[in-house]
């Protein structure tokens, strides 16, 4: 595995095996790497023949009341984890080298960007949207891989790629969880025991809409109103940013789950940690006639 520093470099890396007739693969992270990471890389490199990780902390995608300073960097464990997993190529840049003191130009995600996770973290996806789009430069990747823990940055990564008409392709990949289904996260290693126990209630609760789904129930309110119900009982949450139903394109409410299904989607905190997770809800299928 190769560690890169200067995005002249990784351009040249890439540009190289592309003209040598490889593909590239690309994961961005903001480091502190565990298994879903790991699980995004491994499917990278089933899928070409080069793989690039990026590990950034990016300034510009934190409010000014967030967690920007205290966000979990491990680089060494993230070296070997890269390692580990087949990547060839560990892209380590620092700030000053992605944003110059002159950088004015931003990337709007537009009302995707607005709602749910970019109302309560206003200029979130904008800081998002920048700096991927800016490391797609510079790799110049076949494929994108992200996990669909962040379902709702997933998609702002797809439709700015279809926007922006961008040669690379954004992948959703799977969420991976610990055995009592929380869902893993850089974050997690805020939450104290106690609220370690209490966060694993917030998948629980969402399984009990999943189920709801699966039984028949087509009513966003009672699959919402259901699933609040646990949450509170199950993860005891401090507050609840939102909890919702919603469509898997344009994430606008849905009134009712149609054959198409949608997606549960949900943010709370508990002490001073915020979680987000989701599911993707379907109606059970239809029998055809005579069958």
């Amino acid at each position: 595995m190769r560690i890169v520093t200067r995005g002249a470099e990784l351009r040249a890396l890439s540009r190289r095996a592309r003209q040598s007739g490889m593909s590239v693969g690309f994961v961005p992270t903001m480091g502190s790497l565990h298994e879903g990471h790991r699980s995004l890389i491994r499917r990278a490199r089933e899928e070409h023949h080069r793989i690039a990780v990026s590990v950034f902390v990016n300034p510009l995608q934190f409010g000014p009341k967030e967690d920007f300073s205290r966000y979990p960097r491990d680089e060494v464990n993230d070296v070997r984890l890269c390692r580990d997993a087949g990547c060839d190529w560990l892209f380590l840049p620092r700030a000053r080298s992605l944003y110059s003191p002159w950088f004015t130009t931003t990337v709007d995600p537009g009302p995707l960007g607005q709602v749910w996770e970019g109302a309560a973290r206003p200029g979130h996806f904008r800081g998002v949207a920048t700096i991927v789009l800016k490391l797609l430069n510079l790799v110049e990747p076949d494929t994108v891989y992200v996990g669909q823990k962040d379902f709702q940055q997933a998609r702002v990564l797809q439709a700015m790629a279809h926007d922006l008409d961008l040669t690379a392709r954004v992948v959703m990949c799977p969420t991976v969880r610990e055995r009592d289904g929380l869902a893993l996260s850089s974050r997690n290693v805020y939450l104290s025991p106690e609220e370690r126990i209490r966060a694993a209630g917030m998948i629980r609760a969402m399984r009990e809409g999943k189920a709801l789904a699966r039984s028949g129930i087509r009513s966003a309110r009672a699959i919402l109103a259901r699933v609040r119900k646990v949450l509170l009982r199950e993860a005891q949450p401090d507050d609840i940013d939102y909890l919702a139903l919603v469509d898997g394109t344009n994430l606008d409410p849905l009134p009712r789950l149609d054959a198409g299904g949608g997606y549960l989607i949900g943010a709370i905190r508990i002490g001073t940690t915020r979680l987000i997770d989701n599911l993707h809800l379907l109606p059970p299928a239809r029998r055809k006639k005579g069958a």
